[in-house]
């Protein structure tokens, strides 16, 4: 209750007088002392705060500005504020670069949400090649003997057509997954070869599908934004999302033999302790979580 009170007096009565004097004091205005006086994630997601609560309806708009018009929109801020070029040479280069993490990261979740919206079609020629494409990286000395068989138990899968394993992520999961074994072709088959562990063992392909929910689950409630402002200068991309899920199943595959469960009946268990353990990663507005090697 109290929180809430004071949340509503400083939106509302103290947050614009204390940027009213220090526009005074320093001469520059909230962006501007922004910009200068943060870096990284800090500073795009101030920048973001500042703009969202914005009154000024240019500034408020800014953040849901597209792509291709985030200079124009630098310069609509800039003579809004009246900030001088001259003066603050450098403030539209650090805006510019603040806009397009915050406009790509809402762009990559509609990327995203798309491919995930895909259902796996086993008549769609392009998500058989991504199928095969996945077998033949995970066992590059084994062919299948049949497109519907149990040899997909073999990577993971829980019967014999993978593609019901993909229902819940559609075509994520597996281009999730293609996109592991492809290019970190050494770490997945390390990784495979820990899920078939006599008594630590886990279903790769699946582990790998579950993996792709909780990554696309961070990411539509923003507790990747730290992540990609520090990471990306610029607009987050599929490739960046990507990249990502590679760190989560690696460090996933890590945890579970650190905390070696009973067994994989306690996989939702642990899951979960490994997601609070990513989520306190991601609180840090300097994180950066990227596969080491």
């Amino acid at each position: 209750m109290f929180i809430s009170i004071w949340q509503y007096l400083y939106g509302r009565f103290f947050r614009f007088w204390m940027k009213w004097i220090l526009r005074i004091i320093t001469r520059k205005c909230e962006l501007q002392r922004i910009c200068e006086g943060f870096v990284g994630g800090e500073r795009a997601s101030k920048i973001e705060n500042a703009l969202t609560l914005s009154k000024n309806q240019v500034l408020q708009n800014a953040t849901s500005v597209n792509h291709n018009k985030v200079e124009e929109c630098v310069d609509d801020i800039m003579k809004e504020k009246n900030i001088n070029p001259k003066k603050d040479r450098r403030f539209k280069m650090r805006m510019k670069t603040c806009l397009l993490q915050i406009t790509g990261y809402k762009q990559l979740y509609l990327d995203v949400e798309n491919v995930r919206k895909s259902p796996y079609d086993s008549n769609n020629q392009h998500h058989e090649e991504l199928l095969m494409k996945l077998w033949s990286l995970l066992m590059p000395n084994e062919k299948l003997k049949a497109r519907i068989t149990k040899q997909w138990c073999d990577i993971g899968f829980q019967g014999d057509d993978p593609k019901t394993d993909f229902r819940g992520m559609g075509l994520l999961g597996l281009v999730n997954l293609v996109y592991f074994s492809e290019n970190y072709t050494n770490e997945a088959h390390q990784v495979l070869s820990h899920s078939n562990h006599p008594t630590l063992g886990y279903f790769y392909a699946i582990v790998g599908i579950n993996l792709t929910e909780m990554a696309y689950s961070l990411l539509k409630s923003n507790a990747l934004k730290f992540h990609f402002y520090n990471s990306v200068p610029g607009s987050p991309t599929m490739e960046h999302f990507h990249q990502f899920y590679c760190y989560l199943f690696y460090e996933f595959d890590r945890f579970w033999f650190e905390e070696k469960p009973e067994s994989i009946m306690y996989f939702n268990q642990y899951r979960e302790k490994f997601l609070e353990k990513i989520k306190g990663l991601l609180l840090d507005y300097r994180v950066l979580l990227t596969l080491k090697l």
